[in-house]
């Protein structure tokens, strides 16, 4: 996107239909995740907000979808997840694939618990 988008939805218009079907499947599976979640653009991406703070960013690009930061998850779900990984708090869902909702929102729903245990800052 060359400017800066005003809103979520207004990031999501400027992708291809299929990338943009993409990014609603992730955005719907993170609000299932973060109760009361707000939406902002932050960093010129979309950021779900909790209590104030965000909890998760996405982004659409030309071979995945990123959400960011990702803390070490812990446990199984970290040993599902580290395949994905992208450097130390990025996760990379590769486009031209099914998107693993369940997996993105169980990746949403333990920062929302690491959150809630003050393990993760802002």
């Amino acid at each position: 996107m060359a400017e800066a988008a005003a809103s979520v939805d207004d990031y999501l218009a400027g992708f291809s239909p299929e990338v943009r079907s993409a990014l609603e499947e992730v955005r719907a599976a993170i609000h299932a995740a973060v109760p009361g979640g707000e939406e902002k653009v932050r960093y010129g991406m979309p950021a779900v907000m909790l209590g104030g703070r965000y909890a998760i960013h996405f982004a659409g690009w030309k071979k995945h979808i990123g959400l960011y930061p990702v803390p070490p998850l812990g446990g199984e779900l970290e040993a599902e997840v580290a395949r994905l990984r992208s450097g130390k708090d990025s996760v990379n869902l590769p486009l031209g694939r099914p998107i693993d909702v369940g997996l993105v929102t169980r990746i949403a729903a333990r920062i929302v618990e690491l959150r809630a245990g003050g393990e993760q800052g802002d």
